[in-house]
């Protein structure tokens, strides 16, 4: 399997969103992922003056490149609030991608 299939998608959220997207993620066929309670600044620093950083959650999967747009709507449709802070998605390909257990690329089963 070429590993170009696959993509790496990292979301950095409002940490209040995680429970539902991860609940919509798995009904959508998310097997797996990475979530990461972090604290950073980006469009909306001039919130935090006095240097302070603002609590986020990131997650991170490694999908087959057809689900990352219903991945993509997934998290967007439940994260958006229309304020400063919502934050953000980016995709990037994946050159590799093995199973420590097997050694192997997954297969897509």
């Amino acid at each position: 399997r070429e590993c170009m299939e696959y993509r790496k998608i990292t979301a950095v959220i409002r940490r209040e969103a995680i429970g539902k997207i991860i609940k919509n993620l798995k009904e959508v066929g998310v097997r797996g992922m990475t979530v990461t309670n972090v604290e950073g600044f980006g469009e909306h620093a001039a919130l935090y003056p006095d240097g302070r950083l603002a609590p986020s959650t990131k997650i991170e999967i490694f999908a087959y490149k057809s689900m990352v747009k219903e991945i993509s709507d997934v998290i967007t449709a439940i994260a958006y609030t229309g304020s400063s802070g919502d934050g953000i998605i980016a995709v990037s390909p994946v050159e590799e991608l093995n199973r420590i257990q097997t050694r192997v690329p997954p297969t897509h089963s």
